[in-house]
């Protein structure tokens, strides 16, 4: 028996998020890879993802692993998987590692970028968020810069969720404008079921004087909710690098 990663990357659009779910007419990342990996392999696959994503976040960087007992020529189980496999996920690479190797629990980071863009395009519609007026950059990052300072993000996860804590570790927080677009990238040890759409609503309300940078810094410091639903679209949301200590 060996185990394998996955390097992938999908679309989100048409998924329920990564994580295979019980609800009949669900269609999920995970069942979808491993019904691809039961025909090409003729046996039974279960895959363990590097995280959940919500329905219909993209990501351009996602790990995941699964055991197999046999030979994997690699140009060949590429091209054939992703054959098989429906055009809004591709396989890009197959690494055996060690037999312990996690695609989750073995993460010592994980990045994630968010896209705003201030003029419509006509191509890839829904890998975007689009949105009236031109934000203040500076204050965008002032506001972000500003959750270095905290780990508990109680104020930015959506409600029933099953986590044990809510501290992460957030590496970077920052704003970036690239011609029309302007991306917000954020690294952490680990994420929080919603919390980086309710994340950039804040920020941008923030900015359009909807509320404060004091009331986030008080809910952030009372570790409550600041009484507001902020989430943007799934749209503009992907993950896009996953460290590991021995990738």
């Amino acid at each position: 028996m060996a185990r394998y990663f996955l390097k992938l990357s999908f679309c989100g659009e048409k998924y329920n998020g990564w994580q295979s779910q019980p609800h009949l007419g669900t269609k999920c990342v995970q069942s979808t890879i491993e019904q691809a990996l039961e025909v090409y392999l003729r046996q039974k696959i279960q895959i363990t993802g590097c995280g959940r994503t919500d329905t219909g976040v993209h990501a351009i960087d996602y790990y995941a692993h699964f055991d197999f007992i046999g030979d994997l020529v690699k140009n060949s189980f590429l091209f054939r998987l992703n054959k098989i496999l429906p055009g809004d996920i591709a396989i890009h690479d197959i690494i055996q590692v060690h037999d312990d190797a996690h695609a989750r629990f073995d993460a010592t980071s994980r990045s994630y970028h968010y896209f705003l863009h201030t003029i419509k395009s006509a191509f890839s519609p829904h890998s975007f968020y689009y949105i009236y007026g031109i934000p203040d950059l500076d204050r965008l990052n002032e506001v972000a810069n500003e959750l270095m300072k905290f780990n508990d993000f109680t104020t930015f996860c959506k409600v029933n969720t099953d986590v044990s804590t809510m501290i992460c570790r957030i590496y970077e927080s920052k704003w970036v404008k690239e011609k029309d677009q302007f991306i917000y990238k954020i690294t952490a040890d680990r994420f929080l079921r919603g919390m980086i759409r309710l994340i950039v609503g804040m920020t941008l309300n923030v900015t359009r004087g909807k509320l404060t940078l004091e009331e986030v810094k008080h809910a952030l410091g009372q570790k409550m909710r600041t009484g507001h639903d902020w989430s943007v679209p799934a749209d503009g949301l992907f993950l896009c690098n996953v460290k590991y200590p021995y990738l």
